[in-house]
């Protein structure tokens, strides 16, 4: 089976802030987002489905709407992008 994961460029200092700092950075490791280097994040399956549990005022917040899905981070979003 497949596992889909979802990516986004942030910026190193954001993806550092995500994996590391975030609320969700906090919870068992299959719950955190990762910083793969290059200023890019990414999430799996349950690390996504933990980002999209936080209020649209925390900072990671998922959003999923017209314009995309999104990771929030301040008041700049980033679009996540699947890949196989």
């Amino acid at each position: 089976m497949r596992k889909q994961r979802w990516i986004a460029e942030v910026g190193q200092e954001n993806a550092t802030f995500l994996a590391t700092r975030s609320r969700t950075a906090v919870l068992a490791s299959e719950y955190r987002p990762r910083d793969v280097g290059d200023g890019t994040v990414a999430y799996d399956e349950r690390s996504l489905g933990a980002a999209r549990e936080l209020s649209e005022e925390e900072e990671g917040a998922i959003t999923d709407d017209g314009e995309g899905l999104r990771v929030w981070v301040g008041d700049d979003a980033f679009d996540l992008e699947e890949q196989g």
